[in-house]
């Protein structure tokens, strides 16, 4: 576990620095592992969103807004993983919920087939700094929010090259991070993320708010 664990670092850095794809966004985030715990709990190992997720996280969770606690476990539902937006954190009931859950065989190294090489966490933590998914809003001309991610009608799985779900400019973001595709296909974030992410960040975890 512990080699999976360092490996999955490496990927969340590596892809918030843009040395992923060519055209991929260096971002200012990088995150250092500082602690890492184990607990024997059975209800915690297969947790969903909910109630068994509250008591999970009351027990465990650490720091203030700036800190990311990430917990990995064999998730029920079928779910990769799932994360809430940085405004939902007010110090109170909101700090407890904060955090990136994901399937802990989605590490590299694990079993999760072809979402095995890291990139759910990669995903969740976009969330955790305020990105949506890129098919948000699907072709309508808010969409996600962010003015250089291609609109997209539906989520995407695999990786369906030349995909064009919406009558505005440009492809399918599939390559994008936000989108669902599976690990080998998705690689960046775009500039307009990265400036999404920072923006959030003063506004809602610099200093260690709430």
């Amino acid at each position: 576990m512990e080699t999976m664990v360092a490996a999955q670092m490496e990927v969340l850095n590596e892809s918030f620095a843009g040395t992923t794809a060519a055209d991929a966004a260096n971002t200012p985030f990088r995150f250092d592992l500082t602690k890492t715990t184990y607990t024997v709990n059975a209800e915690w190992y297969t947790v969903t969103p909910g109630r068994t997720e509250t008591d999970m996280k009351s027990a465990l969770h650490e720091g203030d807004s700036e800190t990311l606690n990430v917990y990995a476990a064999n998730i029920g539902d079928g779910l990769l993983g799932w994360a809430y937006f940085p405004q939902s954190y007010n110090g109170g009931a909101g700090a407890t919920r904060d955090g990136v859950v994901i399937l802990d065989e989605s590490m590299p190294g694990g079993t999760a087939g072809k979402y095995a090489l890291g990139d759910t966490l990669t995903h969740e933590v976009g969330h955790w700094l305020m990105l949506e998914h890129t098919f948000a809003g699907g072709c309508s001309a808010k969409g996600d929010g962010v003015e250089d991610t291609p609109a997209e009608a539906m989520p995407q799985f695999d990786c369906p090259v030349n995909a064009d779900t919406c009558a505005a400019p440009g492809l399918d973001p599939i390559h994008n991070f936000m989108d669902y595709t599976q690990d080998s296909c998705m690689n960046m974030f775009t500039p307009g993320q990265s400036t999404r992410m920072s923006d959030a960040w003063v506004e809602y975890r610099a200093g260690g708010n709430g």
